[in-house]
């Protein structure tokens, strides 16, 4: 796969051709229109017909290619993941979803991996007006850009990338990714009584998040808990998260969580 820049390049170069063509086939239908006789005027207009519905046609190519892609991901397939998403970006689309679509599941492989400068860098492009417009993918590929900032301890871009998605509409995943993006900024910046308030809510939440999220959070809930010196919520947090992860993985992942068996 190329790098994070070169992909971003090729996605944009064929973001700006698609747009040239449809300007080309939009002038070539008037063009036909404007044909005297109307035999050869049925004749022209339906040759740019059958190019518009026959390039449409491959251009749904990418989108299928890279279909399967977040499964994969999401079952450790890397590499045939990466394979697809590749495959996907070096097919020619008109559509500019499609190719977003594949540079959205290539920041997503890249975060999987921990490959967050290039994770970053690819987010950066969905969110900015590198590409044109990406509202579909700008709140997913923000979360991306707030966790791989984190990783990366770039705690004032983190923070920018928090807050751009206050006020949004959120979906519930949406919301889950982003309490537990905020609440492992707020554990790097030490604001453990920010951390409990509505607390109760907040582990709700948790229990809506696959085993190993819903473990971090109230790991790191726990151990605000007993900085502000709320025993029973510590005690009663630091169990619950050790049921659903070993506490080893959780330290090895977060060693600021090592307080918590450790001490």
């Amino acid at each position: 796969m190329r790098s994070a820049e070169a992909v971003i390049q090729r996605v944009r170069r064929d973001i700006n051709i698609a747009a040239a063509l449809k300007v080309v086939f939009f002038i070539a239908i008037f063009c036909s229109l404007m044909i005297g006789p109307a035999l050869l005027k049925m004749l022209a207009l339906g040759l740019v017909i059958c190019a518009w519905v026959w390039l449409s046609f491959t251009s749904a190519r990418g989108s299928r290619i890279a279909a399967d892609s977040p499964s994969l991901i999401a079952s450790g397939q890397y590499e045939e993941a990466e394979q697809r998403i590749d495959q996907a970006i070096g097919t020619f689309s008109l559509f500019q979803a499609v190719k977003l679509q594949a540079l959205h599941q290539l920041a997503i492989l890249r975060h999987a991996q921990h490959r967050w400068q290039e994770s970053a860098t690819l987010c950066r492009a969905l969110v900015g007006r590198r590409l044109g417009q990406s509202r579909v993918f700008s709140r997913q590929a923000m979360l991306l850009l707030g966790e791989s900032l984190l990783e990366m301890d770039d705690l004032p871009g983190a923070y920018q990338a928090i807050v751009a998605l206050y006020g949004q509409q959120l979906s519930l995943g949406e919301v889950l990714h982003l309490m537990l993006a905020q609440l492992d900024y707020e554990s790097r910046l030490g604001a453990w009584d920010r951390m409990m308030q509505a607390a109760p809510s907040k582990v709700q939440l948790a229990e809506l998040m696959p085993a190993q999220q819903a473990a971090r959070t109230q790991a790191l809930l726990a151990l605000a808990a007993k900085k502000t010196n709320q025993s029973d919520w510590f005690n009663w947090l630091r169990q619950r998260a050790q049921l659903l992860a070993d506490p080893q993985v959780l330290c090895a992942d977060r060693p600021i969580l090592k307080e918590l068996w450790y001490a």
